[in-house]
């Protein structure tokens, strides 16, 4: 991880931007080409549904006149009522969730718009619906049209209780929904009784689409229709060489708090039996963490949310899932469910590809000018080109089961099957509906269910799918997140967001305490990939800062040292390391490396350069008193028995300002009392641990949601690792260098700073 950081200040010293939040990959080729000509809009509205009825031979549920224009007249409506509500958080009749309150363009009020209007968020056996079905198609509506604007719609009778957010938490974070959700209690039955997609241009002119009697090809094709003049119009704000097009990778911004647990959503694991290795997939931290039996952290795969090859530093996985290990080739496969893909690790090379889809510009050279290129956004859409253009495509992957020749790959609704042929890396063979995909493989999910069968009924009470259990076998959507290793049984617990583990014989259940956390670096939410730095639209960035001082002081090198006070209820779950920390000095201050800063490095410089060095010190000798200057505000840190926590870093400073930003990652959990007898108060622990995840509560998260979301999981709240993000800015102003008294040469002086920051 320094070793990514090094690179990154290298980069960030002629970057011109800095942006936090958004995170960017280099674009790839809509999956369906738009529509070469289009019609006028209002004769496409006019004419769109006897044109799918003749295409599609579909029929639209209207039978009477009445019910048409009572629909119509809901649907209406409904598309005022979302149109008014863009511009407020919550009011008196509705509540957005997931919407990022900072983003202007948040919504544009032209454009296409798609409506996923139902009660999906509810619970699914109340329903008669699966979620998951449904937001598959979503993701893939996306996934083929990137500029389409999706909004979630629901009404019920509360507006956003802490009981009703407490459960979209957990939707959220299973089905990984990035979209804004709005919810309102007004009443939209006649729309919302059964799920159905709202397809409008401007907030006009709307087409309803019932979900159960969705062909997707109808509504891919409506869209193409509706969107060729936004690509048009796209297209030709776009002609710039130097200004990078690219996608932003959008994450639940509702549950942005969750991110600062150890892990988010582990939502898979498997085994390494021989190399005494677990692989588990910390799925919405877009991660594979490589972990032993004792919970000690071997290493990581992963940086940041994206779709990138490489080395495991860099990589990029966008929500990894199930994955098998080969021994034999010692490398992992895996899922990446979000980018629709099959991946491989070479555990040995430390390099991460891609096997499935392939495309010709991953045997393009990977020399250093072309990962600039693609870094910066100058790869040109027809160097990214995917070989096979008749081949099926992976949809929303998420299981993965090996035989002897093939790997099978199941969609997490479980209606669609891809047969891989494990040698050639093609797809041989595409399975369809619920009801065959079970048939298909349903010895293979039986044998993971008889080892959940296994396992405490609490684990499971909060995992049941409604629509597996009409087949007898409720817990079939966790076949990926159990396995054997050793005497235990290894399941993740995606409530609870840990790692268990059941001794076979003991039948004793216990959590995984991991340490070694410095293999996991500074988060990608706290550090700037490079691409953050590049192409920023809207201006600058800043997360909540912790702390900001300035100093005024005179250039030279400047020894900076923070003390830091985390929550006295709170204590490290292990020292702070060196790859959690993160600095960056600007403007007319550089950072000292570590091996610049070693005292004694002398001894590289060659024999006759020290020996001026030494005529040059005889002469234009000075009293010690006279050459270092003391900034008037620092102190000396004499205290010994000093429990602080302290982050030391060194700067050389210039005439001019400066500043230095510093990050860092404080993995805690609460503290035990040993003096007093803790009445182990789970919700007290709860709400403490909710309110240092989230101190500034926002209107669309608030601590009673997360206490209640952290009360679900029944173990002890206290061996919760969580990070408490630290952000330190230091800004300096540096005067005229000082002259020496017998010459004009300049004189250089040592400062040092010492700064408190309380995180209390």
């Amino acid at each position: 991880m320094s070793l990514r950081h090094r690179h990154l200040r290298k980069f960030s010293s002629f970057l011109p931007h800095l942006s936090s939040g958004y995170h960017y990959q280099p674009s790839r080729r809509l999956l369906n080409s738009v529509a070469s000509s289009s019609s006028h809009l209002l004769q496409q509205c006019n004419g769109i549904d006897t044109r799918f009825s003749e295409r599609f031979s579909v029929s639209f549920r209207h039978s009477t006149t009445s019910q048409l224009s009572q629909v119509s007249l809901s649907k209406t409506q409904l598309l005022s009522f979302l149109k008014s509500a863009l511009d407020q958080l919550q009011g008196p009749n509705h509540c957005w969730l997931n919407k990022v309150d900072e983003n202007k363009e948040f919504l544009k009020k032209d454009g296409t718009l798609l409506v996923v209007a139902g009660r999906f968020f509810q619970n699914s056996e109340k329903v008669g619906c699966n979620p998951a079905v449904i937001f598959e198609k979503v993701k893939l509506l996306q996934q083929r049209f990137p500029s389409i604007q999706v909004i979630g719609f629901q009404d019920c009778s509360s507006v956003c209780s802490a009981d009703d957010r407490s459960q979209l938490i957990q939707l959220i974070m299973e089905e990984y929904i990035s979209f804004p959700v709005l919810f309102s209690n007004k009443n939209f039955s006649k729309l919302t009784e059964e799920a159905c997609f709202i397809l409008s241009k401007d907030f006009k002119n709307s087409l309803v689409f019932h979900e159960k009697d969705l062909d997707i090809a109808m509504l891919n094709k409506a869209i193409e229709e509706l969107s060729v003049q936004y690509h048009v119009n796209n297209i030709a704000l776009h002609k710039s060489s130097w200004s990078k097009e690219a996608e932003i990778i959008k994450e639940p911004h509702f549950c942005t708090v969750l991110q600062n647990l150890l892990l988010y959503f582990p939502a898979c694991i498997s085994t390494d039996e021989s190399g005494k290795r677990l692989f588990l997939s910390d799925s919405n931290h877009h991660r594979i963490i490589i972990f032993d039996g004792d919970g000690t952290i071997l290493d990581c795969i992963g940086s940041c949310p994206g779709f990138e090859d490489g080395e495991f530093e860099s990589a990029k996985l966008l929500r990894p899932s199930a994955s098998f290990y080969h021994e034999t080739e010692d490398c992992l496969y895996i899922v990446d469910s979000e980018n629709h893909a099959i991946r491989r690790a070479d555990l040995d090379r430390r390099v991460l590809e891609t096997v499935y889809p392939t495309s010709s510009i991953h045997k393009k050279s990977t020399g250093l000018w072309t990962w600039i290129r693609n870094k910066l956004g100058f790869t040109s859409d027809d160097d990214v080109k995917f070989e096979e253009h008749d081949s099926p495509s992976l949809t929303c992957p998420w299981h993965l089961i090996k035989t002897e020749d093939n790997f099978l790959i199941i969609s997490r609704s479980f209606e669609t099957l891809w047969v891989m042929d494990f040698e050639l890396g093609e797809i041989k063979e595409v399975v369809k509906g619920f009801p065959n995909t079970l048939e298909f493989c349903r010895h293979f999910i039986l044998e993971k269910v008889s080892l959940l069968k296994k396992m405490p009924d609490y684990l499971l009470q909060h995992q049941r799918d409604a629509n597996l259990a009409r087949e007898g076998l409720p817990y079939a959507g966790l076949i990926s997140c159990i396995t054997t290793f050793e005497n235990h049984i290894i399941m993740c617990d995606t409530v609870g967001q840990g790692v268990l583990k059941l001794n076979r014989e003991s039948r004793i259940s216990s959590s995984f305490q991991f340490s070694n956390l410095g293999m996991l670096g500074l988060p990608y939410w706290l550090s700037f990939p490079l691409e953050s730095f590049y192409a920023v639209a809207t201006g600058l960035s800043v997360r909540q800062t912790d702390h900001i001082q300035q100093f005024s002081l005179l250039p030279g090198r400047v020894d900076i040292r923070l003390n830091i006070d985390i929550p006295t209820d709170t204590e490290l779950v292990e020292p702070l390391h060196e790859s959690c920390i993160w600095c960056q000095a600007r403007g007319a201050a550089t950072e000292l490396s570590a091996v610049e800063n070693v005292a004694g490095s002398s001894e590289k410089v060659g024999v006759a350069q020290q020996w001026y060095d030494e005529l040059d010190n005889l002469a234009f000798w000075a009293p010690e008193s006279e050459l270092v200057v003391e900034d008037e505000n620092a102190t000396m840190d004499t205290n010994p028995e000093d429990k602080r926590m302290h982050i030391d870093c060194v700067v050389n400073t210039s005439p001019g300002t400066s500043e230095v930003i510093i990050y860092a990652a404080l993995y805690l959990k609460l503290r035990r009392n040993h003096v007093l007898q803790d009445d182990n108060d789970q919700e007290k622990f709860a709400a403490r641990i909710a309110n240092i995840l989230n101190p500034k509560e926002n209107e669309s998260f608030d601590g009673k949601s997360c206490t209640k979301f952290l009360l679900k999981s029944n173990r002890d709240l206290r061996d919760l690792f969580f990070i408490k993000p630290l952000h330190v800015r230091i800004k300096l102003n540096s005067q005229d260098h000082p002259k020496a008294d017998n010459s004009k040469d300049i004189v250089l002086t040592d400062s040092s700073l010492n700064i408190d920051v309380s995180l209390n």
